[in-house]
């Protein structure tokens, strides 16, 4: 579960810049340049923790003399009330990087902490969990790191990472005469070798053809359990099958009891609820 430093890099200093573009006006006018101070960043809810990293980047950014100690890692369980990591050193650096660190810190971790809700319910079942590409803008990559540091695994990345042949490129190539075996055809043809080839049904006989035209992944969109069952029963293993829409934590388990082979959730990245984690300071 690495970071890219480059990729990690720009995020952070466009946040920065975000933040502090026309400078902290409150911490220059008033916190003086020799006030030291210690800070702890402090769980106010349990949860999985992610973006720790980045956010040591932030207060590095923004006053290289800061010294960030992570005293937990990413993907650690950690519950309300530990500490999970300090920094010390001026007080002013703190104050304006504390902000945009734990934006990051909390929007990670809750990302994380949710995808690991997922995974948990569908322990012992060979179905995965993956988010998809409804990101924040601008976030994406950590977004999706997040999800791999709860547990989860990555759809596509960007839209030249895969064929995915959704409902709307359907719609326009059956009015251009072509039948979804063509579609799978034609795509299995003009494609590169390394890349797999997946199409969006929403019927258990074009999940049929889809698998006998050569799809290597069959996205089964909006279908009922049962309808789901039925398609993994009839495609018998020959491809791998994607289950997405309206799953969330009440009907997870049930979904994957059906046996797909990969649950993808929106909301791991749209609608995660950022994990509840403070900076408290101490002045030297």
């Amino acid at each position: 579960m690495s970071l890219i430093a480059p990729v990690v890099d720009r995020i952070v200093e466009t946040a920065i810049l975000e933040d502090m573009g026309w400078g902290d006006i409150t911490t220059e006018l008033l916190v003086p340049d020799s006030l030291q101070a210690h800070g702890s960043f402090l769980m106010k809810a349990d949860g999985v923790l992610a973006g720790l990293e980045v956010a040591g980047l932030v207060f590095l950014k923004v006053d290289p003399s800061l010294v960030f100690t992570p005293l937990k890692r990413d993907g650690d369980r950690v519950k309300k009330g530990d500490v999970v990591a300090t920094v010390r050193g001026s007080a002013a650096g703190i104050l304006k990087a504390e902000r945009t660190a734990l934006n990051f810190l909390q929007r990670l971790s809750g990302t994380a902490t949710l995808t690991a809700k997922f995974v948990e319910i569908v322990a012992g079942l060979k179905t995965r969990v993956s988010e998809t590409r409804k990101t924040t803008p601008g976030l994406r990559y950590l977004e999706k790191y997040a999800v791999r540091v709860g547990g989860g695994i990555n759809h596509r990345h960007h839209l030249g990472d895969g064929i995915l042949i959704k409902d709307n490129h359907l719609v326009a190539l059956y009015r251009a005469g072509l039948s979804l075996r063509d579609i799978i055809d034609k795509a299995k043809k003009n494609a590169p070798h390394t890349l797999k080839v997946e199409v969006e049904v929403t019927s258990i006989p074009d999940a049929v053809t889809a698998a006998e035209a050569g799809a290597d992944i069959i996205l089964l969109d909006n279908m009922s359990p049962e309808e789901m069952r039925k398609a993994v029963e009839a495609v018998a293993g020959r491809v791998k099958l994607e289950a997405s829409g309206g799953i969330n934590l009440e009907n997870a388990r049930v979904i994957a009891e059906t046996g797909v082979d990969i649950i993808s959730v929106g909301a791991l990245t749209h609608s995660a609820r950022a994990l509840d984690i403070s900076l408290e300071l101490e002045y030297e």
